[in-house]
């Protein structure tokens, strides 16, 4: 998982970017021309992966899955029969909670989300997400534990293996659809939903999707979302992982 995760970062952006900016201080001398077009590309690509507007139009390409409409929560036992939340990582030994491991912000999104569903609609809580880096405890603990402590909500399946969102839908499909339970109403951020959404129907569920965290709207930046944030780098990257992601899946599976 280390070397995988370190080839991930060299390869995509902005890691790929500033290697081409390396590669541009490196041929200054030697191949001029090379080196000025490595600059332009690392320099550019960095310049437009850290632009809100960039960020909130390729969301839009990306989060195509309808919304669940608010006045439709109470009707979900109709349509589905449980309702799936996907882990997002975690903080580790966050000192403000003695130093135990915490959901993370993208985590406690999806969490608050599926909560409300959960109470509104009396559906039963998968969580899905597996160890980080083989370290427990397991995404799906922690989502769990912080759902009962701050949500009041329990949950009734943990899947605690899963690695990628593939493997969240094959293994949530081990626990679930021996029980019966194959329509899942999926909860995940707006721009990962396509990918999810294809995972869990090619493992045998039909899917009711529940996005959140939408970034392709207009989120009153200053200057109309020309003016470069630190913040849109990171959107950047998870737009472009996701993009990559996507493309890869319905490829290889």
């Amino acid at each position: 998982m280390p070397f995988r995760y370190f080839i991930k970062q060299l390869v995509m952006p902005p890691g790929a970017l500033f290697l081409l900016l390396i590669a541009a201080w490196w041929l200054r001398n030697t191949w001029p021309r090379t080196a000025c077009l490595c600059f332009a590309l690392g320099l550019g690509g960095l310049w437009l992966m850290s632009l809100p507007i960039v960020v909130q139009q390729a969301a839009r390409v990306l989060e195509s899955e309808p919304t669940l409409a608010y006045g439709q929560w109470g009707s979900l036992a109709e349509r589905a029969d449980a309702i799936v939340v996907l882990g997002a990582g975690r903080e580790r030994d966050d000192p403000a909670w003695g130093a135990e491991d915490q959901p993370s912000a993208l985590a406690l999104e999806r969490m608050r989300y599926a909560a409300q569903l959960a109470k509104a609609s009396g559906l039963p809580l998968l969580i899905s997400g597996g160890l980080h880096y083989g370290t427990p405890p397991s995404e799906a603990q922690l989502m769990a534990d912080s759902l009962a402590r701050d949500f009041g909500v329990s949950v009734r399946w943990k899947e605690e293996r899963s690695r990628t969102t593939w493997e969240n839908a094959q293994m949530s499909a081990e626990l679930l659809l021996p029980e019966g339970y194959k329509r899942v109403v999926l909860v995940t951020q707006a721009w990962h939903m396509q990918r999810a959404r294809w995972s869990f129907e090619q493992a045998g569920f039909s899917v009711v999707p529940a996005p959140v965290g939408y970034l392709g709207r207009n989120h009153a930046r200053p200057f109309g979302g020309w003016m470069p944030e630190n913040k849109s780098l990171w959107q950047s990257s998870q737009l472009l992982n996701e993009a990559v992601g996507l493309l890869a899946y319905r490829l290889l599976n």
